[in-house]
């Protein structure tokens, strides 16, 4: 799991390395819980660790400036922001403001939002592949200095930027992943089940083609669920409690995957954010929705990561609920991954960096 470094010793978000890997955390635990997990995957080894913006939980800005001043060397990133309630030019302003207090470890992961969360707030998700476009190019024009499409002139940063932040886009429709080939540094696909990886590459090679970039040169992360216990049982049911609360939300593109529809998640839906009874909504999880993730011991992980390995995947996304003990976990798959890239494993077309 090294990471490129540049002349200054930091990671280099330009430079892929041979294998990237990352943790992703919902922001729903206490402050000083993301500080611990963060240091345990420091030293597990892991590259980049990513934490959640979601609604009416802790704000990820905060968690990830704790994050930061505890931490010397994993890169941090918001997954995700949306420009829909936070302005671009205030995502710019957080970009760069958390680059400055990580020393240019940060990442920007945006995306359109949930229309289902959104709607909470009675915020519209409209013309979201448009918006999202926008944000990028203003997002990215205010960070580099450059003249802000769309934006009177009085629209710049009035303190300097001095190191480059990366922006990840967070893509499940064909037209988010191919956008994402085009503009964005790198792309955060939900892929649920993880072999959902082979549909997703597809689409973000033509972005990049159109604009005359190499896939290549893009960090696609594998962004997969998982939860690992020896207690299968207690795994699972943790699963089941993040698939209660975001199945409703996953795009067409995942439900189709899966043999399902958004209707199968709404009796789930109504019984966890309406009933509030989460006892309920896990019960009406089904073994076909919990192909979403892997859940089990690490034998079951490592099966899994040996065969997203095998695909020629160069980034592999741990994210919630990672166990019924994160912390025992985010250990577990450091060694697990640590393993499974130190045995030899079958090549693809996109061969893996030695």
């Amino acid at each position: 799991m090294a990471t490129a470094l540049d002349q200054h010793g930091m990671s280099d978000p330009t430079t892929p390395p041979a294998l990237t890997t990352s943790i992703r955390l919902n922001n729903d635990l206490p402050v000083a819980e993301y500080v611990r997990l963060a240091q345990v995957a420091e030293a597990a080894g892991f590259d980049q660790l990513w934490v959640s913006h979601d609604l009416f939980l802790r704000s990820s800005p905060v968690i990830l400036t704790a994050v930061a001043l505890a931490t010397e060397r994993i890169r941090i990133g918001s997954g995700i922001v949306n420009p829909y309630s936070i302005n671009p030019a205030e995502l710019a302003m957080l970009a760069a403001t958390l680059a400055e207090v990580s020393n240019g470890r940060f990442n920007l992961g945006i995306g359109a939002g949930a229309a289902e969360f959104l709607k909470w707030v009675g915020i519209p998700r409209e013309r979201p592949l448009a918006t999202t476009r926008l944000a990028l190019q203003r997002i990215r024009a205010l960070l580099d200095g450059a003249p802000v499409p769309g934006w009177a002139a009085e629209a710049y940063m009035r303190f300097a930027v001095p190191h480059r932040v990366p922006l990840y886009l967070a893509a499940l429709s064909p037209h988010m992943l191919r956008l994402a080939g085009e503009l964005a540094d790198g792309v955060l696909p939900l892929l649920f089940p993880p072999e959902h990886y082979l549909n997703v590459v597809p689409y973000i090679a033509e972005g990049a083609a159109l604009a005359g970039r190499s896939v290549d040169a893009i960090d696609i992360a594998a962004c997969i669920w998982c939860s690992v216990s020896d207690d299968r049982m207690a795994a699972e049911d943790v699963l089941k409690d993040k698939i209660a609360y975001y199945g409703h939300a996953l795009s067409p593109l995942i439900w189709e995957q899966l043999g399902l529809t958004v209707d199968d998640f709404r009796p789930i839906e109504r019984a966890l954010m309406t009933e509030r009874d989460r006892a309920k909504a896990r019960a009406l999880v089904t073994p076909a929705m919990l192909r979403i993730g892997i859940a089990g011991d690490q034998t079951v992980l490592r099966e899994r990561i040996t065969g997203l390995l095998a695909l020629g995947v160069r980034h592999l996304s741990f994210g919630p609920p990672l166990g019924p003990d994160p912390t025992a976990a985010v250990a577990a798959i450091g060694d697990v991954v640590r393993e499974s890239i130190t045995s030899p494993s079958p090549r693809s077309g996109r061969e893996r960096r030695s």
